[in-house]
């Protein structure tokens, strides 16, 4: 059976998907402000509301064919924000331990250096593997479910114990893909310095 082509990705800024991309953007705050407010309910509606934008935005830019460059940025942009965001909420408030949240913020900085290094060499940056597909759909459940503890005390003697368990299985995973990221940086940057040293055609004596 033949693959389905993915539609090519264009320049344009202002489309359907892009505004929902931008609006989910913008609940962040919000998110973040409810959070460490102890508005625990709200947040997981707001929480709720961006995961049904990002569902819709995917969809309708491939209904409408309107995938472009800026929504392939905005999309893991905003995931990342939304679980920096829950990570600072519940760390403020010690419903998560501090090292979780400093070994996941680690990887992002890690990522946001070797992102500029590729810049800088002149490389894109690489698309999202599957461990990394995992380890943000491991967070999206890990976070939300210390949330639901919070919101919700009468259930965290099982929600609580389970959301630690899978962010911290997220965090492995993230740091999994962050190092997958590593190797492909330290690979592309040996090809470019192969690249741009001259070649002698005569042997060395």
């Amino acid at each position: 059976m033949a693959q389905r082509e993915q539609p090519e990705a264009s320049d344009r800024i202002l489309t359907v998907p892009n505004i929902l991309s931008f609006l989910r953007l913008a609940l962040v705050p919000v998110f973040l402000v409810l959070l460490v407010e102890g508005e625990d309910l709200i947040a997981l509606v707001v929480l709720a509301v961006s995961g049904f934008t990002d569902f819709l935005d995917g969809y309708l830019a491939r209904r409408l064919n309107q995938v472009s460059k800026l929504g392939q940025l905005l999309d893991p942009a905003a995931d990342r924000l939304y679980i920096l965001a829950a990570l600072l909420g519940l760390g403020w408030r010690d419903l998560i331990p501090l090292w979780v949240v400093v070994v996941i913020v680690a990887r992002d900085v890690m990522l946001i250096a070797l992102a500029a290094w590729l810049a800088k060499i002149g490389h894109g940056a690489f698309p999202v593997n599957w461990v990394g597909k995992w380890a943000t759909a491991f967070l999206f459940i890990g976070l939300p479910l210390l949330m639901l503890a919070a919101a919700f005390p009468a259930t965290a003697v099982f929600t609580q114990p389970a959301g630690l368990i899978v962010t911290i299985l997220g965090a492995v995973l993230y740091w999994w893909a962050g190092g997958l990221y590593l190797l492909q940086t330290v690979r592309a940057s040996g090809k470019r310095k192969g690249q741009t040293e001259p070649q002698s055609d005569t042997l060395e004596p």
